[in-house]
């Protein structure tokens, strides 16, 4: 089968076993890979009401057809689970090597059940899996794990390991790679830990086969021009830091808890300014030509930090802090140990407003300075920190006390950097998203800062829009693209089905691509409605929706319902957000077919 192993590598932890399990090829075609596959593999994997720190549920990692073919930015994977933080589907997605090392190991997806007994990391090889104590491992951070791992076995093995964050099972916990890369959102590290894994170890040598060679050679060539154009100067010049400026100045950059829509104490911490007064490194995944990713080193330790701008909004303005030494500390802290940095800066940020209104005694004053302290705790659990671990939807609900009002979450992850009462149509895909208040799965703040839409006004064309960016984003998370690459395409599904064919050797077009990314949102929602999803889950957090901005731009529940009677009637759901079984039908997903691990 071209592009694919067509296997699935299924691995007990408690057992101590393994074995390869086919996937048809109309599942592959229908799902592609990255979230779609994994998607599809938890439905059927994960028991109805399983714990998501239990051993019944499955963590699953899932290459794609796209992974080794050295296209421009294809050298990604999904990690998906049921999350730790919502209680419904959780993916994160993660890029460079090892996820041509995955791949190579024979399989398109591995799949982890089960909980082993004692710490454990794993060497999986394209011929065995070998299960090997990580005692020593324990309490180690990400890079040192690695660091570890690579003298005790190969310097070149690529390495997905959990930090001290994720073993002592914090809700939003990342799992880390390819030297502080991070599979960050959701809590799968935290699932990790729960299995008692500390890191999977990739080493194999088998390819799979390209159907037309010649062509992908050429098409290779196109790519790499266009992901050198205009389309992705501003991701290879100055990286996606540059975002909060621009963001300040259209009142659309979140910050003190998402009172404010632009930050008075930002010059510090600017584009602008970081690349004025200390040194930038571009750095580049592999198979990639953008180099995206900026290490900025910190004058006052000498290190070099991983930034982008979730990372500055979460632990900058968002807590109320323009200090980039605190700002560079904190991200460096948060990469080696392993913690959402947006989780771990909503979190913080609620904290300190629960110490201003008195809700909590204040073990840390309100301070800029407390941050790193405070994310010391939430990683040992000590004091406050054990309660800020489990994030701001479980933390709320034990304080109490009106401090849900103020919780900055959608279905329990916690918000990104965009103000939804400036930004409707993302407004509206933060509340509508299956994973929760997600940026990344339908990329509608697009539509916002272009001609596209008023951004500032509710009305029924943003639920169009939106069901259309999932279904984009799904088709790009699936094959998998980077979304930097999204803009170098004229025609996104011809292109990119024309790839898909160079590849496989399907005769897919266009339109049955599109029909993947429907097929693979209605989905992800089908999961959800299992494990207890309701229309009142699809909504924006309390001060979003009952307080004004200084500028006096709202959001009112009125307004995001409307949206949200738009986004049903787009994606052809019911007026209560479940689905019919004729849109299940014409997607051919009315029965999902089993696969049995067993």
């Amino acid at each position: 089968m071209n592009g694919y192993h067509g296997k699935v590598l299924v691995i007990d932890l408690g057992e101590k076993s393994w074995r390869h399990v086919a996937i048809p090829e109309n599942i592959l075609r229908s799902y592609i890979g990255g979230t779609g596959l994994s998607a599809w593999l938890l439905y059927q994997l994960c028991p109805e009401g399983a714990d998501p720190l239990g051993p019944d549920n499955p963590l699953i990692f899932s290459t794609s057809p796209l992974v080794d073919t050295k296209l421009t930015t294809s050298s990604k994977f999904a990690v998906t689970s049921k999350s730790p933080l919502t209680g419904y589907i959780g993916d994160s997605m993660s890029s460079s090597k090892i996820a041509v090392s995955m791949k190579r190991t024979g399989c398109d997806a591995v799949v982890l059940k089960g909980q082993a007994s004692n710490w454990t990391y794993l060497v999986v090889s394209d011929h065995n899996v070998d299960f090997r104590s990580a005692e020593d491992l324990v309490g180690l951070n990400s890079s040192d794990t690695e660091s570890k791992l690579r003298q005790m076995l190969e310097p070149g093995v690529s390495v997905a390991c959990i930090g001290p964050a994720g073993e002592s099972l914090v809700r939003y916990s990342t799992i880390s790679n390819d030297g502080g890369r991070q599979a960050g959102r959701t809590g799968t590290g935290a699932v990790m830990g729960s299995k008692n894994l500390k890191a999977i170890v990739f080493e194999g040598n088998k390819k799979v086969g390209i159907s037309d060679n010649k062509s992908l050679d050429a098409i290779r060539v196109d790519l790499i021009e266009k992901s050198l154009g205009s389309a992705t100067t501003k991701y290879r010049e100055t990286g996606t830091i540059a975002n909060a400026s621009v963001f300040d100045r259209l009142g659309s950059l979140p910050s003190n808890n998402f009172k404010n829509a632009s930050f008075k104490d930002l010059s510090q911490i600017t584009a602008e300014n970081i690349y004025q007064e200390t040194t930038v490194r571009s750095v580049h995944c592999a198979n990639c030509t953008i180099g995206c990713e900026k290490l900025i080193t910190d004058p006052g330790t000498g290190s070099e930090v991983r930034l982008e701008y979730q990372s500055l909004f979460a632990l900058g303005p968002l807590v109320g802090s323009g200090d980039r030494s605190i700002l560079l500390e904190s991200a460096k802290y948060c990469d080696e140990v392993g913690l959402d940095t947006v989780s771990a800066g909503a979190t913080i940020a609620w904290y300190f407003e629960c110490i201003d209104k008195g809700f909590l005694k204040d073990e840390f004053v309100h301070s800029s300075n407390k941050i790193l302290d405070i994310l010391r705790a939430i990683v040992s659990r000590k004091g406050i920190g054990d309660l800020l671990a489990e994030g701001t939807k479980f933390a709320s609900a034990t304080v109490k006390r009106g401090s849900s009002d103020f919780a900055m979450h959608v279905k329990g992850l916690e918000m990104p950097g965009y103000e939804p009462r400036t930004l409707k149509t993302m407004a509206l895909a933060l509340a509508v998203s299956t994973r929760g208040a997600c940026h990344n799965r339908s990329s509608a703040y697009e539509y916002d800062f272009s001609s596209v839409t008023d951004r500032f006004k509710a009305d029924t064309e943003k639920g169009d829009l939106v069901a259309k960016g999932e279904d984009y984003s799904a088709v790009m998370d699936s094959m998998i693209w980077c979304k930097f690459v999204r803009k170098v395409f004229s025609d996104f599904y011809v292109e990119s089905a024309e790839i898909l064919a160079t590849v496989t050797g399907w005769d897919i077009d266009a339109e049955e691509l599109e029909a993947c990314g429907e097929r693979i949102n209605n989905l992800k929602k089908m999961f959800n409605m299992r494990e207890g999803w309701v229309r009142m889950d699809d909504t924006l957090p309390h001060r979003v929706l009952n307080e004004s901005l200084e500028d006096g731009n709202s959001l009112s529940k009125e307004e995001l319902n409307l949206m949200i009677d738009a986004y049903y009637r787009a994606r052809n759901w019911n007026k209560d957000g479940t689905i019919p079984f004729k849109t299940l039908k014409r997607l051919n997903i009315d029965q999902v077919p089993d696969v049995v691990v067993s």
